[in-house]
């Protein structure tokens, strides 16, 4: 009779999930020697919230669930940061926390605490496993809970006696299910097409719904077609790349100042698998003209006019409608508005300003300074994993992308030092292509073990790590000065990484860093760039305090 233990591993390999991110631990003793014994390979890392992390970051670049599996206890409520991030992330992850045996629940023992309530405000399900026949039916069921609709964490709490015991009779798995495309009614989309025919102003803007319905080509020959403007934002930055003559760039006026002055001025906003959310000022005056129109495309109907009204509301998958909508916008392409040169001499003045940050010759080094030099020497097929700080924030301004899948944010929770994390989950997803993580020294002391995870797996990231001896953004926050709770030690991290087995060097001056870059990505290690900067206010900190004043 097979275990409980057998079982779950016969559901991974029936939904084709071939790795399991972990942290060992004495509830997974022995689900885990049967997951290594199949061949199944096991991430095993450092602390159990970047193990979420790294799968949230796998499961958003590969567009398929990833699997976690936690102990009980502290285990659980340590990944609990992971899954929230994921959940804010709309990220397919299937979390496993195991637990203390089912006969000694509510008695006092070690570790017994309600771990499946505990994760319910933070999955779109959770439950606890009742007996190991039932294993399967509850992983196929995750499996198809968090990869249906919009796309989101699960969690499964299984006693550790449930992975134990044996059963005669296990219930049967629910196969991955086929997603249904919801596509666009007809009149919403002849809707759609003559509003934006009749517009003097429009803009489309693009979101992470581009990416996971796999729509980034239509929306190329959907702009190309129609001559719209383009601004992509968080999955979807590169889907039509940054030096298309229609992208005029990320859509978030923290990073990109001439969107400010776009969106005042726009008439009709297209938006495309985006929430309007506080990335887009919640559809507020801040960023917005009150009399400007809005179309929402969304698979998720509680997001169509939450924080705006809509002149048309569509609950489609943005793929579908992207086809109709091209089908409806007639063979013979559009002609470009007046308002397109007016938004690129708006993009235009917004780059000719920072680049006089990127000329400056301070010392330690300006942060835009050193970001310019490194977008000269990066590798063209460089995959990013951007993490919090305002010195991350000065590379995130300048840095175009041309092909879609290339860029990965922390998301809305804004959960800082997942980038590393993060950037792990990049590697195993992209093994041949080149990864940096862009980090903060604040932000990367949070997960700074997951080093010798890297070194362990033969992961060669490269992390750079922008040291401006403190907590950036808080520090300008709080006025600079004088600051309170802001200030950390120049630490230097290129020795904590020669220290966890991998390499590194610190970058003092701008001539080191093409040398430096073409040392670290040529290792074959997991090398760590310690880049001494001065703290300088970055554009993303500018708007936040700008909002703080109104």
């Amino acid at each position: 009779m097979p275990t409980g233990a057998e079982l779950f591993v016969r559901a991974l390999a029936q939904l084709n999930i071939s790795r399991v991110f972990t942290l060992v631990g004495d509830h997974l003793n022995e689900v885990l020697v049967e997951v290594a014994r199949a061949g199944i390979h096991i991430f095993d890392m450092r602390h159990e919230s970047a193990v979420t992390h790294a799968a949230d970051a796998m499961a958003r670049a590969t567009r398929k669930p990833a699997l976690t599996l936690v102990t009980g206890g502290p285990g659980h409520t340590n990944s609990l940061t992971g899954i929230a991030t994921a959940f804010l992330n709309a990220s397919p992850v299937i979390t496993v926390s195991g637990c203390r045996a089912t006969n000694v629940a509510d008695r006092g023992a070690f570790q017994d605490i309600d771990q499946v309530n505990m994760a319910r405000p933070v999955v779109k399900w959770a439950a606890e496993v009742p007996s190991p026949a039932q294993i399967p039916f509850y992983l196929g069921r995750a499996y198809n809970e968090a990869n249906s609709g919009r796309k989101g964490p699960v969690n499964l709490t299984v006693p550790v006696d449930i992975f134990t015991a044996q059963t005669e009779q296990p219930v049967n798995l629910p196969l991955p299910l086929a997603e249904p495309v919801l596509a666009p009614g007809a009149q919403q989309i002849e809707e759609t097409i003559s509003a934006l025919k009749s517009a003097r102003r429009p803009v489309v803007i693009a979101g992470s719904g581009i990416w996971w319905a796999d729509a980034c080509e239509e929306l190329r020959h959907f702009v190309e077609l129609t001559s719209l403007p383009v601004y992509t934002i968080t999955l979807a930055k590169g889907a039509v790349s940054d030096e298309h003559p229609l992208c005029l760039g990320y859509a978030d006026p923290a990073l990109n100042k001439a969107v400010h002055k776009a969106f005042k001025e726009a008439d009709l906003f297209l938006v495309l698998g985006k929430r309007i959310d506080y990335r887009l000022s919640l559809g507020g005056p801040r960023l917005f003209s009150p009399s400007a129109k809005f179309i929402q495309v969304d698979i998720h109907p509680a997001e169509l006019g939450l924080n705006r009204k809509l002149e048309v509301a569509i609950n489609a998958d943005v793929r579908s409608t992207l086809h109709s909508l091209i089908a409806a916008a007639g063979p013979t392409p559009w002609t470009p508005l007046p308002w397109l040169d007016q938004l690129r001499a708006w993009k235009c003045e917004w780059e000719s300003q920072l680049a006089e940050q990127t000329r400056s010759i301070i010392s330690p080094m300006h942060p835009a300074a050193f970001f310019a030099e490194f977008k000269k020497c990066s590798p063209p097929d460089l995959i990013y994993s951007w993490d919090g700080g305002d010195v991350v924030h000065w590379g995130r301004a300048t840095h175009p992308i041309t092909e879609p899948g290339r860029w990965l944010r922390l998301g809305p929770l804004g959960t800082i030092g997942a980038g590393f994390p993060n950037g792990i989950g990049l590697k195993l997803a992209y093994p041949d292509k080149p990864v940096a993580v862009i980090t903060g020294d604040g932000s990367l002391g949070f997960y700074i073990a997951e080093m010798d995870t890297a070194v362990r797996h033969k992961l060669p990231v490269v992390i750079i790590v922008g040291n401006d001896g403190g907590w950036g953004i808080e520090r300008e926050l709080q006025g600079g000065g004088n600051s309170v709770a802001c200030e950390l030690r120049r630490t230097r991290y290129d020795l904590v990484m020669q220290g966890f087995g991998g390499a590194g060097e610190t970058i003092d001056t701008l001539d080191q860093v093409k040398p430096a870059v073409d040392r670290a990505f040529s290792s074959g290690v997991p090398y760590c760039l310690n880049v001494n900067v001065t703290g300088v206010r970055s554009p993303f900190t500018e708007w936040q305090i700008a909002g703080k004043k109104k």
